[in-house]
C-alpha cells in the first residue's frame, strides 16, 4: 500500500497543520502542503500540535499546487473537498493512492480550481446555517472513510487485549 496522500493548499493556522500531521503519521499518510503557508514549519505551535509524531511523517512542501499535480505519479486521483460539492465524500470511491486536497481555513480552495474539478469535489454533511468544520477534524473524517473502504490496509493496532488486567 502506498498510502493516502494529503493536500492542504494555503493552510493557515498552525495547530490545525500540526493536528493534521499527527493524522497523517498515524495513517501513513503523504502529507502535501501548498505554499504561502500561514507559518513557518518548524513553527513552536505546529511542532506541538503534532507531538513527537515528525520523525514518522512524510511532508512535502510546494511553490503552487501544479507542482503537487506534476509530481503526482500519472493517473492519479484527485478530490477536492469542499462546502459547495453537491457528492457526498461517503459517495466516492476512493483508492489506495488518492489525493484528498483541501483549503485553507478562511476561503477553502480557489473557485477557479473548484470549478474545473467538478467532478471531483466532495462534501462532508452538517448544518445548513453553519459555515464548516475544523479542518483537521475535516481531513480526519476524509481519511479514515478513505482508509475504511480501503480496509484500513497497513494499519495495526496500537495494542492487543491480552487479557493481563495490569
Amino acid at each position: 500500500m502506498n498510502g493516502l496522500n494529503i493536500v492542504l493548499v494555503e493552510p493557515e493556522i498552525p495547530q490545525n497543520t500540526g493536528n493534521i500531521a499527527r493524522t497523517c503519521a498515524c495513517t501513513g499518510s503523504h502529507l502535501h502542503l501548498v505554499k504561502p503557508l500561514g507559518f513557518e514549519i518548524d513553527d513552536r505551535k505546529l511542532k506541538r500540535a503534532g507531538l513527537d509524531y515528525w520523525s514518522e511523517l512524510d511532508v512535502s512542501v510546494y511553490d503552487n499546487f501544479d507542482l503537487v499535480r506534476k509530481k503526482a505519479v500519472p493517473g492519479a486521483r484527485f478530490f477536492f473537498f469542499t462546502t459547495k460539492a453537491a457528492r457526498r465524500y461517503t459517495d466516492a470511491e476512493f483508492r489506495d493512492g488518492d489525493y484528498l486536497v483541501f483549503g485553507k481555513e478562511t476561503h477553502g480552495l480557489p473557485e477557479p480550481l473548484l470549478a474545473a474539478n467538478y467532478d471531483h469535489c466532495l462534501r462532508i454533511p452538517m448544518g445548513r446555517r453553519l459555515r464548516s468544520l475544523n479542518l483537521s477534524n475535516s481531513v480526519a473524517i476524509a481519511v479514515y472513510e478513505a482508509l475504511r473502504q480501503l480496509d484500513f490496509e497497513g494499519l495495526e493496532p496500537f495494542g492487543q487485549l491480552t487479557g493481563r488486567s495490569d
